[in-house]
């Protein structure tokens, strides 16, 4: 696929990876670019043929008719979380932070259920998951069981969709500003959190959209997942 000319819809398109992907897809000349979230006035890319839309991925009803409103479209994809994940030990959680984290999986399927009907038959679904869905670490146990279940989920709807084709990118520790941290205590949490990967820095939203276009762009890619993380599964 030649993403020149073509419509993209980019959930949680407003910061971080999401951000990043729409810079990219602006340089690769998409013909209309929709960038979603509940706050898009966070994003401070312009473009003439870029769309700015509020919208929550888990209120359906908002997501059906933001896609009604958005006709046919090429290119489906979706970095939004769905809101917070809890972090730390299981037996110790917040069994409400559990059931939260779970939000990714339920935006990501309504957006996938609304979304498809208006998707052209030879274009594609790219979603984002993360390395702790295969190889969780301490602390990450409803990262780990959401992302688990965004992987299990694109398994099983990959024949379904066809010939639509659906990937998943899987981001290691990326430098985003969802990590609130500045200064040396920034630099020192990323040291820490990549000193046991093969490639021990974070890594940038900038590579994680890169390979959000790659899936995008190779017809012969479906029902993969797309690893970006610096050694992190493989350390």
């Amino acid at each position: 696929m030649n993403i020149k000319g073509k419509k993209v819809v980019v959930f949680g398109g407003t910061s971080g990876i999401g951000s990043a992907t729409i810079k990219l897809l602006i340089k690769s000349k998409a013909s209309k670019i929709y960038a979603i979230s509940r706050n898009p006035k966070k994003l401070k890319v312009r473009y003439k043929n870029l769309i700015l839309e509020s919208v929550d991925v888990l209120d359906e009803n908002n997501v059906k008719n933001l896609f009604k409103k958005i006709g046919p479209y090429d290119v489906l994809i979706s970095t939004a979380t769905g809101g917070e994940r809890a972090v730390g030990p299981f037996l110790t959680m917040d069994m409400n932070g559990y059931k939260n984290s779970f939000d990714k999986v339920w935006g990501y399927a309504n957006v996938i259920r609304y979304g498809i009907k208006n998707l052209n038959k030879n274009g594609n679904v790219v979603l984002v998951s993360g390395s702790p869905a295969r190889k969780p670490k301490a602390g990450f146990v409803a990262i780990s069981s959401a992302g688990g279940a965004v992987e299990a989920f694109v398994r099983a709807i990959t024949k379904e969709l066809a010939p639509i084709r659906i990937n998943l990118v899987s981001p290691g520790v990326i430098d985003t500003p969802m990590s609130p941290l500045k200064g040396k205590a920034r630099k020192a949490f990323y040291k820490n959190a990549t000193k046991e990967n093969i490639i021990k820095r974070a890594g940038s939203a900038e590579e994680v959209a890169k390979a959000i276009l790659f899936v995008i762009e190779n017809d012969f890619i479906t029902g993969a997942t797309i690893d970006v993380d610096g050694g992190w599964i493989s350390s």
